[in-house]
């Protein structure tokens, strides 16, 4: 198993793999995650042999409405797996606004006896050697966060029509090289899979320390650089796998979620991503049909010959785009024709995003809601 490109390692992994790890912690932060949580777990505990004295694994029930915690408890009585820890999170405190997944994860880390810590959502399934890969890996290479895209599984409709373009958007805006710069300020973390030195996360306050914050995967990333530490963003399809929406609704609530906060809140700048999106992924599928209805109903003239041809090329560009593009995602190809209704769905997210962001209507996850009386971040 070989990690990602972008390592400067000239180790193999099998390599790794194979030196002395310290004790890892798994916390998986869950609200209402009946539908996820077994085969989160269940593959978390089946990815590796490493005893108790090596790994813990600590689901964090976060005041769950569902069968979240009752399908953990039942996957302790049936594994008998000493390695497998329930904490039931208590209400948040009031003289604090906590945002997403941020208090379940500082109660878990108060547990936690780990030297590393690694943050897993409860859509995750990790396969076989992803701990010892990635914690020998963050060791060689004194790693204080390491994070990457995990394979990106796509279900319904809407998934094909979004995920891989929004990939494609993240792609451009987070090169790996300037994330992996200490030097420069750009920062991007993949919230659903992120390990950290115990030390590093200690050093920079924690989830405690942006307790206030929706996008808190990106302000971990970016106070780790401010700290001098070293953050790795790399990709480990071959490690993990993750299907982070359901359903419409779901992926709908999710990116509207984040989306505008993604731009820090600059209305210029998501909207531009929309018109852009549009204009690549949707107009030239708009130009051949209305091409191809006007020379089929009148007469195909040199005019709509052309209109035909430039559609055409940049129709081929999108497959280019998503073959470019593949290596981050992991999402088959056969999807890629899906990409004119596609831009639409990603540009009507990023306008929604900003109506949620700035008025607070609409803007929940799960079901919470978002506004923070003091401040948006």
């Amino acid at each position: 198993m070989s990690l990602v490109p972008h390592s400067g390692s000239d180790r193999s992994l099998e390599e790794l793999s194979k030196t002395s790890l310290p004790k890892i912690s798994v916390i998986i932060p869950a609200y209402n995650e009946a539908c996820t949580i077994e085969a989160c777990v269940t593959s978390v505990l089946e990815s590796t042999d490493l005893s108790v004295e090596q790994l813990e694994v600590l689901v964090i029930d976060d005041q769950s409405t569902d069968e979240t915690a009752a399908i953990v408890e039942l996957l302790q009585a049936s594994r008998q797996d000493n390695r497998l820890h329930l904490i039931t999170g208590q209400p948040r405190p009031t003289d604090h606004h906590w945002m997403g997944k941020n208090w379940a994860c500082t109660q878990a880390v108060q547990q936690a006896t780990g030297d590393y810590f690694l943050f897993l959502d409860a859509d995750v399934q990790l396969q076989p050697g992803c701990l010892e890969t990635t914690v020998a890996f963050a060791q060689k290479e004194q790693v204080d966060l390491l994070t990457f895209w995990l394979t990106i599984l796509c279900g319904c409709f809407a998934e094909w029509l979004a995920q891989p373009i929004i990939a494609n958007l993240l792609a451009a805006g987070y090169a790996f090289d300037q994330v992996n710069d200490p030097h420069s300020e750009t920062v991007f973390a993949v919230g659903p899979f992120m390990l950290f030195r115990r030390s590093a996360y200690e050093q920079i306050g924690g989830h405690r320390a942006v307790a206030d914050y929706v996008l808190e995967d990106v302000e971990l990333g970016r106070r780790i650089k401010q700290h001098q530490l070293k953050l790795w963003y790399g990709i480990g399809h071959d490690l993990a796998q993750v299907r982070m929406y359901q359903s419409f609704s779901a992926l709908w609530e999710g990116w509207t979620k984040n989306w505008h906060l993604g731009s820090k809140r600059n209305g210029r700048r998501t909207l531009y991503t929309a018109l852009i999106t549009i204009l690549v992924f949707t107009v030239p599928w708009l130009g051949l049909l209305i091409a191809v209805i006007e020379g089929v109903t009148n007469s195909f003239t040199g005019w709509t010959i052309a209109a035909i041809a430039l559609s055409l090329i940049g129709i081929r560009l999108h497959y280019s785009i998503r073959q470019l593009t593949q290596h981050l995602t992991n999402i088959p190809l056969r999807s890629w024709w899906l990409t004119g209704l596609g831009g639409l769905l990603v540009s009507a997210i990023a306008i929604a995003s900003i109506i949620k962001v700035e008025t607070g209507w609409g803007w929940t996850w799960r079901g919470r809601s978002l506004v923070n009386p003091a401040s948006i971040r």
